[in-house]
């Protein structure tokens, strides 16, 4: 810390300014949560005061990083298979500003998922960690995820969090969701409530969601009919079908929750075509808010995943892991977004 201030600006330069080693000023730059808030912000005031820019090539050589994380969609099953969840790229854009704030490459990369990514991003060093968004069926996903913490890559993925996990997730409370959706469907006095969704191991997201509308009617007295739960994919015609069987076979209901707002959006088509109205025979509720929610007819009450911040937990997660080796995992809030499929105009 004795090195005196140069014409021209080195991470030194800041060390000498902020007092502190030049470590401690490489971490701070590179988002490090090793390094206090209040260090780590007058460190950065201190480097946009002398005009200091990383010099990410340099950094590369001597850390052996890339600077560059991956981020990896994975294709969902569908008849064409061409469907990507819209979703993860709504989550695209929070991402990206993550990563350009800790100065960060990012790759972008559409996979299927029986091919060997996993290794190959592994033995190509293009990525200091990789970014998982979407898998499709969980069962099938889950040895890549074991080989991939066996070779020790870094990585973390959106998905179902709970105390088994493997490696770091980051993922929605669906469970609560779930339950919030339900509780709600039942303060309007529906009580035959249809569950779209697959709820099993393959689909735990979908399963959580499901045992938390489960919760909400045993909380009320009722137990759930197992005859209005329909195995569904998060596919929009795979949602119409389903709900066109349920119809089809007299089953009574007044309500339905899709594990996601395209399979609702199939089974308000199929309401719609049956004659049947929403709200006033059929309450319907969604989950992640796309922006096709508010444009349904009517508009679609959904249950919102916080897609701006999960983008950015999943970019600090992962940065963290390859700067301190942690891989910590972390459930966020959801919140229920009423609109008119559940609400008739007063």
């Amino acid at each position: 810390m004795g090195r005196k201030p140069t014409n021209r600006p080195t991470s030194f330069d800041i060390a000498y300014r902020a007092g502190v080693s030049q470590p401690t000023v490489s971490r701070a730059l590179r988002g490090s949560k090793s390094v206090s808030a209040a260090t780590r912000e007058r460190i950065e005031a201190i480097a946009r005061e002398l005009n200091y820019s990383v010099d990410k090539n340099a950094s590369s050589l001597r850390s052996q990083r890339s600077n560059t994380i991956a981020l990896l969609f994975f294709e969902e099953q569908s008849p064409d298979d061409s469907k990507i969840n819209p979703f993860f790229l709504a989550m695209l854009g929070a991402i990206t500003r993550a990563c350009a704030n800790r100065g960060l490459d990012l790759l972008i990369s559409f996979q299927k998922l029986e091919d060997d990514w996993h290794v190959r991003y592994q033995d190509s060093h293009r990525a200091d960690g990789l970014i998982l968004l979407g898998y499709g069926d969980y069962k099938l996903y889950e040895s890549r995820l074991r080989q991939l913490v066996g070779q020790g890559t870094h990585f973390v993925r959106w998905g179902s969090v709970d105390e088994v996990n493997i490696g770091a997730t980051v993922g929605s409370d669906n469970l609560g969701a779930g339950r919030m959706a339900g509780e709600h469907l039942l303060g309007l006095g529906r009580r035959r409530i249809v569950f779209l969704g697959q709820a099993d191991e393959h689909y735990p997201e979908f399963a959580d969601r499901y045992r938390g509308l489960c919760e909400a009617l045993a909380a009320a007295g009722l137990e759930a009919d197992p005859r209005l739960q329909r195995d569904v994919v998060n596919l929009e015609d795979m949602g119409h079908a389903a709900m066109r069987e349920v119809i089809g076979q007299g089953i009574a209901f007044d309500a339905v929750f899709a594990a996601s707002d395209l399979i609702a959006i199939g089974a308000m088509r199929a309401l719609a075509e049956a004659g049947l109205s929403i709200p006033g025979d059929v309450a319907v509720i969604g989950f992640d808010d796309l922006p096709a929610a508010s444009m349904t007819n009517p508009p679609l009450t959904t249950v919102m995943q916080d897609i701006k911040r999960a983008g950015g937990v999943l970019v600090d997660t992962l940065a963290a892991q390859i700067e301190d080796g942690e891989a910590h995992s972390l459930t966020l809030p959801t919140r229920l977004v009423v609109r008119r499929s559940t609400q008739a105009v007063t």
